[in-house]
């Protein structure tokens, strides 16, 4: 089997013109970055803000295992599948981060025959938006810095600066360093802390910015620092948000793609789901569901991550309403749940998988609180047995949930086609009464516990001092009416990552608590987790090369 960058490299793409053309999206709509990318014109938004909206397709997952799970892959060939049966469909993807593409994760262009392209270019700069959103980001860091330094007007207290730099390569000596050593003139001297571009609260405004007056609302509404009174200092006030919003003013722009089998991608944005919402941009959401009867988007990890925050974030704050979702697993992962060492899990093992199973439960639970239907579906490998595969069918529909086998990363859109068919039909015949899972009148804890105890299982929540300090000061400071971005391992549905399957009689921990005014929401950080990570021993960057000829190499 020929690895992803030779399929990808081996791709007849075809002009975007042509692409954007089958969502009746003209070339004077476009903004062309050679001939496979584009950007789509904000008078295109504008044309079609009075078309009826299509149905709106979430993908999500298990919890991610060293044994794969293919989310990425299932969106890409679920929307290849459905325009083989001629449905008019548009994927809605995020944009891959520098940082895992470096270090042990690979890309994030799905894989095998179900794929976005260019594959490279996607995974590397792709149009500049995260370049973007980094300058825009240590812009505002500088000019803080700066104002500080010619004389503090505003009583900035350099103790409790809260904007931290970013850069989008997962670099851990950057976590905690010092800033301003040397002379007077090089700034005070203070602690300072970098995070992967990411998990920056301006990613998260650029994809939950409905347009520019709404960008530089959420920009001016940052907080970067408090007072020695302990009053908030924004970046409105440190004088920032315009040429903020001209870093921005094309990175807010959604870009159009094609995937192997031609069918238009919409890549935007891209926040981490483990430290941020985890979800492609409301805008370039918003525009597919405009151009297209079906749209067919993800979030990030599983479904205790990226759904819950699809739902409970960029529905809400959107006025979204997702039609369906789409619950992919495999049975090499179920059978990893269930106890097995990945170097065993192409064996039959019908034990591993009912104890590894519930973990798929606990997903599809979770799912239903919403009130969406679900479709479950599995990515089939060779080693499945028929048994493996009638065991897991059996379990998703007693739970009431459709399900389909996909086999698209091997055939691509026709591996899809069971899947869209069941999608069709469930869309067809079930209809979705989505509601978010808690109110925002709850206080900031209330929120906490009930994402914890209703999405993770667990058991209780424990708060350090300090995160308590921080949500009695962000309740005084108004702030306790939003929804809350918990930032929590992907591995397990606790804040253990070590804890597989459906763990019980667990407590959270949370141990820091800031907010992102800017994007309209608390984060709650759990356990160990980091906003910066590292790299691993042998990081994917030592694979990565590229030719005399440009021809890159090692990307996966």
């Amino acid at each position: 089997m020929k690895t992803d960058i030779e399929i990808a490299q081996e791709a007849k793409m075809i002009n975007i013109g042509k692409v954007a053309a089958k969502l009746d999206i003209s070339e004077e709509d476009l903004e062309f970055y050679g001939k496979y990318k584009a950007k789509l014109s904000d008078e295109l938004e504008e044309k079609v803000k009075n078309n009826k909206d299509g149905k709106l397709i979430l993908v999500t997952a298990i919890n991610p295992t060293p044994a794969g799970e293919g989310k990425t892959t299932t969106t890409v060939g679920l929307g290849q599948a459905l325009g083989l049966l001629n449905k008019k469909s548009v994927i809605a993807l995020r944009e891959p981060s520098l940082g895992p593409c470096f270090g042990i994760k690979g890309g994030a262009a799905g894989g095998g025959y179900a794929q976005v392209v260019p594959m490279e270019e996607l995974n590397l700069h792709f149009t500049g938006d995260f370049h973007a959103i980094t300058s825009a980001n240590n812009l505002l860091a500088a000019m803080l810095d700066n104002h500080i330094h010619q004389g503090n007007k505003l009583n900035i207290d350099p103790n409790q600066i809260v904007w931290k730099r970013c850069v989008d390569i997962n670099d851990r000596v950057l976590r905690n360093i010092v800033v301003g050593l040397g002379r007077k003139a090089d700034g005070i001297t203070r602690e300072d802390h970098f995070i992967i571009t990411v998990a920056s609260e301006i990613m998260a405004i650029l994809c939950l910015a409905e347009d520019m007056s709404d960008l530089k609302k959420r920009l001016s509404n940052i907080i970067v620092a408090y007072t020695y009174e302990g009053k908030p200092v924004t970046a409105g006030d440190i004088k920032a948000v315009g040429s903020m919003a001209a870093l921005l003013k094309d990175a807010i722009k959604p870009n159009i793609i094609q995937t192997l089998e031609n069918t238009p991608a919409l890549v935007h944005g891209g926040p981490f789901a483990n430290i941020a919402h985890g979800c492609n941009s409301v805008r370039a959401t918003k525009m597919a569901l405009k151009l297209a009867d079906y749209v067919v988007t993800e979030a990030g990890f599983g479904a205790d991550l990226g759904a819950e925050k699809f739902f409970d974030i960029k529905c809400r704050m959107a006025g979204l309403k997702p039609d369906a979702v789409v619950l992919v697993a495999t049975v090499r992962a179920l059978k990893y749940n269930g106890g097995v060492a990945k170097a065993e899990l192409s064996k039959p093992d019908l034990e591993a998988l009912k104890k590894g199973i519930v973990n798929l439960e606990k997903h599809i639970e979770n799912i239903q609180k919403y009130n969406v239907p679900v479709v479950v579906t599995l990515n089939r490998f060779v080693t499945d047995s028929e048994e493996e595969l009638s065991f897991v069918k059996d379990f998703c529909i007693n739970k009431g949930c459709d399900f389909a086998l996909s086999n698209v990363w091997e055939k691509g859109g026709e591996g899809g086609i069971e899947l869209a068919n069941k999608v069709l039909e469930t869309l067809e015949n079930k209809e979705s009464n989505f509601k978010p899972l808690y109110s925002l009148d709850l206080s900031i804890k209330e929120k906490i516990e009930t994402i914890a105890k209703e999405i993770y299982g667990a058991s209780g929540v424990t708060y350090d001092v300090s995160a308590l300090k921080s949500i009695e000061r962000l309740e005084e400071l108004g702030y306790g009416s939003v929804p809350v971005c918990m930032a929590k391992n992907q591995y397990s549905l606790s804040d253990d990552p070590t804890k597989l399957g459906r763990p019980t009689d667990f407590t959270v921990n949370i141990r820091e608590v800031y907010v992102s005014a800017g994007a309209g929401f608390v984060v709650a950080i759990t356990g160990t987790i980091m906003t910066m990570p590292g790299l691993p021993l042998h990081p994917a960057a030592e694979n990565i090369d590229v030719n005399d000829e440009g021809v890159i190499t090692g990307l996966f």
